[in-house]
């Protein structure tokens, strides 16, 4: 079973390489989209502490 993890991780790595190597833009959008994910959530996060301070 370790060996099937390793192997698993192997494949993830070279599939992200081959999507970024043959499809720049495109991966770029994905990162952008999901940076401005998290950022958003922060944002909400930080908006509800507040709100539970004032």
């Amino acid at each position: 079973m370790a060996k099937l993890k390793q192997w698993g991780k192997y494949i993830l790595i070279a599939f992200i390489a081959f999507y970024l190597l043959t499809q720049p833009e495109s991966a770029a959008g994905v990162i952008h989209s999901g940076l401005g994910g998290i950022m958003d959530g922060a944002e909400s996060l930080s908006r509800f502490v507040n709100a539970l301070g004032a």
